[in-house]
């Protein structure tokens, strides 16, 4: 097979991230979240959250995948509540109300939009 064909020509390079790295990213910008990736069918961040912190989330347009990399809490979309931790992998249907509550260990959560959020 040739990998050297019009898909390298027409796809961007790939982008290597360090959830780490990320992180302190978001940290020194003093926010809860970081878009990390935009391309025109997906975008990706990762979302921080600490025990006491009230998420503000409304529902998105896009559909979206969390990820969850380390600690927990409560998750509620729509009328359904979760516990979720490290390795959860949960799905939001676009339009869907959703929030993480009771979080009782730093939460970092990886979140990728699909299409791409704004």
């Amino acid at each position: 097979m040739n990998w050297g064909s019009d898909l390298e020509r027409n796809r961007a390079p790939m982008k290597l991230f360090r959830l780490d790295e990320l992180d302190a990213e978001r940290a020194a910008g003093d926010g809860a979240y970081l878009r990390f990736l935009k391309q025109p069918t997906m975008s990706a961040g990762l979302y921080a959250l600490s025990p006491g912190d009230t998420d503000p989330q409304t529902p998105h347009a896009q559909d979206e995948i969390y990820l969850v990399v380390s600690g927990r809490a409560e998750l509620t979309v729509g009328r359904e509540t979760a516990t979720v931790a490290r390795g959860s992998v949960v799905f939001v249907p676009a339009g869907t109300e959703h929030r993480f509550h009771h979080i009782t260990e730093e939460l970092r959560v990886l979140v990728v939009f699909s299409p791409p959020e704004d």
